[in-house]
């Protein structure tokens, strides 16, 4: 710092403004340009000391908390229908409002990339991952959050807030992901006072690759969902403790539930033979649970099953045997996560400081996952090769006793699991042209703020209006500058007024989606989709396979047309009966994309045939080698 000052003197002042930026980009920190408001004479007796006011919160302001699952359909959690028990999110939707028009981008990185920011994810450049194999040296696909699109916590810390977050981060680069640093674009560059958790995009829950504020550390051998809870609640004593009153804002994001599924059998015992009856009859009943809640019309009807998954009757014992377990697991885990949310919720009951604490549940930054495939997983890598279906399924029983365990370092379950928790939407996580990818549920609770407990609102929202809503409940404006970086629009809208108006107008008019050649735009109530060729399934299955697909062909993707106002989840294609809707949709998405850093459209065949980022020390290794080297347990990176 001494040598960068003296390097650095000033004998201008504009030179001085550039130091001034220097040190913002290259250190993090802006000096205090508040004006100096005392008087400065010759002498101490001629002089007047000023002090500015510390930072304070509006008056009353709540607490704020951000609950962020993982990998979770639309149709898994019992607080929107489905026939896993979740007690706290019951307990949390029936006191507060449940959102059934929310979308996430389809993907985690980029949901959480627009979560933190209020921005679209391509437009702060995470299209893709921050993974090295996941992303590319373009704008929207760098990875790299710009300063210029500041965080939440970075909007709180700076009016009056500590700032916590705990669990999965998800956007921290690879190459930052050390115990080097640079640490700028860790959680505690971006706003947080304190993080605890992971760094990545998936890790192994009882041996997790484990981050307290910059630096590694080692874990003991605890479940990652209890210890994200202790840390979170010790964050909030030691705080009021120091600060009574002084509101907090937690970020609280478990790596539950995506993979591995791992869990303690005491959660599993509840769900033995509670799913043998299959992924149909486990559909039709989630829809009758969603039309007695009132989440979805009475006339609603489920998509066909997909063709790629086999009717629940015509599977032998064997299957229905190893299926089933794989759901079992899943349900118990994702009841466990349930359980440790109630702790934070307790706490802060207990501790007087629920009423005026807003909480947000997004269950899910995506829908289910289809990255089990169509066998289910137990150690399979995603990106694994030169094994068929039928030996993948022998070694899933083989192993059988080995899933929601400890050794079970990739668990998930099988794809007839996803469609069906993700009913009444169809296909899952990755795509973005559907709604089973890109939707739901949101929970939003306010005890000091929410009149209308157990209320319903179906108005479209996209994840990119937390941040808005947040600031406009928190009464705090946001920024023109943070850290003297003059900032970009927000491009969330909020939501606010639906909180006593369920009738209120939704803010949010157009969304684009993209995630690796699926894509979508969203406007008004009509969506335009398109499912891109050749899809991961088929680019993985040529790994290590004489059949390659046909080279992507983006102009003959096939585009789809809905009308979400009448049919929410997409069974009419409306696409030749109004063409000229279509096309100018089509108009629309182009529009976006550029406007949001979508292009150059990069897909599946892309990343795994290492044609993006394969430069540095990763040159020439495969993706499966990067994929084990990104998901490593209790490493010392990512």
């Amino acid at each position: 710092m001494k040598k960068l000052k003296n390097n650095l003197s000033v004998k201008s002042p504009k030179k001085g403004l550039l130091i001034t930026a220097i040190l913002v980009a290259q250190l993090g920190f802006a000096q205090d340009t508040q004006e100096f408001k005392g008087t400065i004479g010759k002498t101490l007796a001629d002089s007047k000391e000023y002090w500015p006011e510390p930072l304070t919160a509006p008056k009353g302001a709540p607490n704020v908390v951000w609950i962020l699952l993982d990998d979770v359909g639309f149709g898994a959690s019992s607080a929107f229908g489905g026939l896993i028990n979740t007690p706290t999110f019951d307990n949390l939707a029936n006191n507060g409002l449940r959102y059934t028009n929310f979308h996430t981008t389809a993907i985690c990185a980029p949901t959480r990339a627009a979560l933190l920011t209020g921005r679209n994810s391509g437009r702060v450049h995470v299209s893709g991952f921050s993974h090295t194999i996941l992303s590319a040296g373009f704008p929207g696909w760098d990875g790299r959050i710009p300063s210029d699109k500041g965080t939440i916590a970075e909007i709180l810390r700076a009016n009056g807030y500590n700032t916590f977050a705990v669990g999965k981060y998800g956007v921290t680069p690879d190459e930052d992901a050390s115990d080097a640093g640079p640490f700028d674009r860790w959680p505690t560059g971006k706003g947080f006072d304190h993080f605890y958790g992971f760094l990545g995009s998936q890790t192994d829950q009882y041996n997790p690759d484990l981050v307290e504020d910059q630096v590694h550390i080692k874990p003991d051998g605890r479940h990652l969902n209890e210890l994200i809870t202790d840390k979170a609640i010790s964050y909030i004593q030691k705080q009021q403790k120091a600060a009574p009153g002084k509101p907090f804002f937690l970020y609280y994001a478990p790596g539950a539930v995506h993979a591995p599924h791992q869990v303690a059998e005491k959660w599993v015992e509840p769900y033995k033979g509670k799913f043998d009856e299959g992924w149909d009859v486990y559909r039709e009943k989630v829809l009758a649970n969603q039309k007695k809640l009132g989440i979805f019309p009475q006339n609603a009807g489920l998509p066909d099953r997909n063709a790629l998954i086999t009717e629940w009757k015509k599977l032998t014992p064997d299957q229905k045997k190893v299926y089933a377990r794989f759901m079992e697991v899943y349900a118990g885990f994702l009841t466990y996560t349930d359980y440790e949310i109630g702790r934070v919720v307790n706490y802060l009951k207990e501790s007087g400081q629920l009423d005026n604490t807003l909480i947000f549940v997004a269950i899910g930054d995506n829908g289910a996952s289809k990255e089990g495939t169509l066998q289910g997983t137990i150690n399979q890598s995603l990106f694994s090769q030169g094994k068929t279906d039928e030996e993948n399924f022998q070694s899933n029983l083989n192993n059988i006793g080995e899933i929601g365990t400890a050794k079970g370092l990739n668990t998930n379950y099988p794809l007839g699991w996803a469609q069906a928790t993700n009913a009444p939407f169809k296909n899952w996580k990755q795509d973005a042209h559907s709604e089973g990818g890109t939707r739901n549920p949101l929970i939003v609770f306010y005890p000091n703020g929410i009149k209308d407990k157990g209320g319903i609102r179906n108005q479209y929202s996209h994840v990119t209006d937390l941040l808005p809503t947040t600031l406009a409940i928190t009464g705090i404006k946001a920024p023109e500058y943070i850290k003297g970086i003059k900032q970009d629009i927000i491009q969330g809208s909020s939501f606010q007024a639906s909180l006593d108006n369920p009738k209120a107008e939704s803010l949010h008019k157009v969304q684009y989606y993209y995630i690796f050649g699926n894509r979508a735009i969203y406007k008004d109530g009509w969506k335009a989709s398109a499912a891109h060729l050749p899809d991961s399934f088929a680019v993985k299955k040529s790994l290590g396979s004489n059949e390659k697909p046909a080279p992507s062909n983006f102009d003959t993707d096939v585009w789809e047309l809905y009308n979400l106002n009448e049919d929410f989840n997409e069974r009419n294609n409306l696409a030749k009966k109004y063409p000229e809707k279509l096309a100018e949709l089509q108009k629309l998405f182009d529009e976006q994309a550029k406007e949001n850093n979508v292009y150059p459209l990069i897909d599946w065949q892309d990343v795994y045939n290492r044609r993006i980022h394969n430069t540095g020390a990763d040159k020439g290794k495969t993706i499966s080698d990067l994929i084990k080297q990104a998901t490593k347990p209790g490493g010392s990176s990512n």
